[in-house]
């Protein structure tokens, strides 16, 4: 799959979650316990383990997978005790990430080369805590620092999750950049239909993808928009950098 024509971009638009660091097994270690928790208060039925749920929303928040539960099974949330479920799920999860994200070399080298390039920004669909203790855990905090995160959960007016393309707008928006001057990168269908569907040229990662899923989601991956796709963070950068990144000792 070859590389598109990147003349005229200047911003990368990064997704985190399995894209910047292998944080989606474990979110959904922890994130099981309350969804799980959260069926029995509602009297919802279904498989709500970890690896379930990793297959079925990845790319989605707590939210917007609490709500399609609820919403299945003819379910209706009280708002307010909807937020006070996204709030423990919340909290679970950043602890839970903060204890067992470790730095990746061959990540942050990548990073530093295209940051040399490239405006670089975040776009995801977790909340802004969760992203920060991510970041800090896996040692991509000044290469990435607050002021260039966006979340679908915090930064809109209206909390929503990919594959709404609303958190891509708003990212483009905030920094003043036109979607052709924009390239995503997402390790999901959904980020990259989101992405896509603000018009904005998208890259496909699977570097933290199961081995044996990496082929499906590279399907799923292109079918949703994306122009093309690798396997890891080295090969992406040199595309972008045109050359090879080297990881320090």
């Amino acid at each position: 799959m070859s590389t598109p024509d990147l003349t005229g971009v200047s911003t990368l638009l990064l997704d985190a979650d399995g894209t910047l660091f292998p944080s989606e097994e474990p979110a959904y270690v922890a994130s099981a316990v309350v969804t799980q928790d959260f069926a029995r208060r509602f009297g919802l039925t279904g498989d709500f383990s970890p690896e379930h749920l990793r297959l079925t929303s990845t790319g989605k928040n707590f939210r917007t997978t609490a709500q399609d539960l609820a919403a299945r099974q003819g379910v209706r949330l009280d708002p307010a005790e909807l937020e006070a479920w996204v709030e423990r799920e919340k909290r679970e999860v950043t602890a839970y990430l903060g204890r067992v994200l470790t730095p990746r070399p061959d990540v942050v080298a990548a990073v530093t080369a295209l940051g040399r390039r490239y405006r670089l920004a975040v776009v995801s669909s977790s909340a802004l805590t969760r992203l920060a203790a991510c970041f800090a855990a896996s040692g991509l905090d000044g290469l990435l620092p607050a002021g260039s995160r966006f979340s679908a959960e915090d930064s809109l007016p209206v909390p929503t999750s990919k594959p709404d393309p609303a958190v891509y707008r708003h990212a483009l928006a905030e920094l003043g950049v036109a979607p052709r001057e924009a390239l995503a990168v997402e390790d999901s269908a959904t980020g990259a239909a989101s992405a896509v569907a603000a018009g904005i040229a998208t890259a496909g990662l699977v570097q933290f993808v199961p081995e044996e899923e990496r082929a499906e989601r590279s399907a799923r991956l292109s079918g949703a928009g994306a122009a093309w796709v690798r396997s890891d963070w080295g090969r992406l950068a040199a595309d972008l950098v045109g050359d090879t990144v080297r990881v320090a000792p």
